[in-house]
């Protein structure tokens, strides 16, 4: 039986293709209505020399007629076909239709699309037959260069700055009238967001010393989004990787800080009415939330980016902690590996269009110097990790380890998120209390429980 691939045509529009050539010939003003086609957009390979002499005439400012053109093709070796005078004027005679230009071109490209697909499922078929890599890396790869076949569909031309102005102008109108209308999401604590705003694509490390609380911080600001419906009514995903915690230990940290019951109840089981109906309310309002947690100790990038795809509605990532992170690749050196996962992460969050708050340890001795507030060169392992995020928030405290009563009557320990980075804008530091009974950072002009 005949194998229905051998006679299988590549997509493409021969029509198409002559009548796009055609206006350009006539017409080569048409150009600039097409920036986003390439040559190899085009099927035939005599339609590929046609549009690239075409495109290297308009560069010198060459006059396009039916001589210069063929003198072009002679170049290239097209024009000694027998044919090409009459191929031409055939092309010239397709061009009755050159209103229609855009609409041509935009067929051709989604040929050209749709043969990329084809060429890249042959790719993808090879390597799933030689098996010869982990199956995280083929599917890894896999998705990515479908993906870069849809990211690349269109390219940009380049535009005035008057445009630009035009639509900044627009985006600041936006912004006066609405607020709520800005792009990117709140941690959902006033003074911090003042200072940082978690944009599409934001790689923001939080960094502290090990018992500083960066994995409570980042769950707050992780409840605190997925909490918080967006302005069409839907409930953003928040996905949670935990490389050091199970499922259930993030979960009942998550209870005690939202029902605000003492963690230390929950362990011992020491739970009176009032703390199980505290318990009951905060369990409704969680599971009402899309906080979804991924518990596995041994994650590599490629495989978080493969489980992050197939969420339809994701707003926020949150990863506890780098340095328990894997790379895809065997790198035994420590900072050659910790900048590896870094600068995937970050690609990652451009590719996904979403920020992701990455945990990270401090080095050892990073509370000797001067001032004891880790500093920018205390991040753990390599500069890189610096280099590719676009906020860096160290947490401290100076009473880490006893009350601060001078600072605060109530014997609440204090602490500061310190904004040592921030690529949108300033650095600062926003005072918070800590409440480690309950895993709790509260922003210190609220009152507990507010």
């Amino acid at each position: 039986m005949l194998d229905n691939s051998a006679i299988r045509q590549m997509p493409y529009s021969i029509e198409a293709e002559q009548a796009i050539l055609g206006t350009l010939i006539t017409d080569p003003e048409k150009f600039d209505e097409i920036p986003f086609l390439k040559t190899d957009d085009f099927y035939l390979e005599q339609h590929r020399a046609i549009y690239d002499s075409l495109s290297r005439m308009l560069q010198v400012n060459r006059k396009v007629d039916l001589v210069t053109l063929l003198d072009e093709l002679a170049k290239l070796d097209v024009s000694k076909e027998t044919d090409s005078t009459k191929y031409i004027k055939l092309l010239v005679e397709s061009a009755a239709y050159s209103k229609n230009i855009v609409e041509h071109a935009n067929i051709v490209r989604d040929k050209a699309v749709l043969r990329n697909l084809i060429d890249v499922s042959k790719e993808i078929s090879e390597d799933a037959y030689s098996a010869s890599e982990d199956i995280d890396v083929i599917v890894d790869r896999a998705e990515q260069k479908i993906f870069e076949i849809s990211n690349n569909k269109y390219t940009a031309n380049f535009s005035h700055i008057s445009e630009a102005i035009k639509e900044d102008f627009e985006l600041l109108e936006r912004r006066a009238n609405d607020p709520e209308s800005l792009e990117g999401i709140n941690t959902h604590y006033k003074e911090l967001d003042e200072l940082v705003r978690m944009g599409p694509g934001d790689l923001i490390i939080v960094g502290a010393r090990p018992g500083m609380g960066k994995t409570s911080f980042c769950m707050n600001i992780a409840a605190n989004v997925a909490k918080t419906p967006r302005k069409d009514g839907t409930m953003p995903e928040v996905a949670i990787f935990s490389l050091e915690m199970t499922r259930q230990q993030l979960a009942e940290r998550l209870l005690s800080s939202e029902a605000l019951v003492e963690s230390n109840s929950l362990l011992k089981g020491r739970l009176n009415a009032d703390a199980w109906k505290k318990l009951a309310d905060a369990a409704s309002r969680l599971s009402s939330t899309q906080l979804l947690i991924d518990e596995n100790p041994n994650i590599s990038v490629s495989e978080m980016k493969a489980k992050l795809r197939r969420l339809k509605n994701l707003g926020l990532v949150v990863i506890d902690y780098l340095q328990l992170m894997r790379s895809d690749r065997k790198i035994d050196n420590q900072v050659l590996l910790i900048a590896d996962i870094t600068r995937n992460l970050k690609l990652m969050a451009k590719s996904l269009g979403v920020p992701i708050i990455l945990c990270s340890q401090l080095r050892r001795d990073s509370n000797k110097n001067d001032s004891k507030i880790p500093q920018l060169s205390d991040l753990r392992d390599s500069g890189a990790i610096e280099q590719d995020a676009d906020v860096v928030i160290f947490l401290h405290r100076d009473d880490y380890g006893k009350y601060a009563e001078e600072e605060k009557g109530d014997g609440i320990p204090m602490a500061k998120a310190v904004v040592a980075k921030n690529r949108h804008g300033a650095t600062g530091h926003v005072d918070f209390s800590w409440y480690g009974a309950n895993f709790k950072f509260v922003a210190v002009e609220r009152r507990y429980g507010e």
